[in-house]
């Protein structure tokens, strides 16, 4: 089973899906991305390893985005991994925890979340795009 979960999170890490992830993996690492919400969008996307509805939607959003690396950061966060995380923002940014979960903030404030197979990469997209 490990090998099944590693592999999988190797996928997001070492494929090449156009896609730049920098992992989430601390609360004060959340709490830089915030603040530094300023800057440009950033992208907080949460995968669950053990969902498949998860793993779905994580491939379409890196099939489907199309993007410029001085436009976005992406953060990941495997949240099964890094539960700790996961709840600082539920807390931090008052959502709700999902899985899987995009959320796109800019100027520190959320201008999108949304969960499950209602991930709309092009509504993501246009977003991302309207900010830079």
């Amino acid at each position: 089973m490990d090998k099944l979960f590693k592999t999988q999170q190797n996928s997001v890490n070492e494929e090449q899906t156009g896609i730049q992830w920098e992992p989430l993996e601390s609360v004060d690492q959340l709490d830089n991305v915030i603040k530094n919400s300023t800057l440009k969008p950033k992208v907080i996307f949460k995968h669950s390893t053990r969902c498949g509805i998860s793993r779905m939607v994580l491939r379409q959003f890196e099939n489907g985005f199309e993007k410029n690396d001085d436009e976005v950061t992406f953060y990941f966060l495997d949240l099964l991994n890094y539960k700790e995380v996961s709840a600082a923002v539920a807390s931090k940014l008052n959502v709700v925890h999902q899985s899987p979960q995009v959320i796109i903030l800019y100027n520190n404030e959320i201008l999108h979340t949304e969960s499950h197979q209602g991930i709309d990469i092009k509504k993501v997209q246009q977003i991302v795009t309207n900010k830079k």
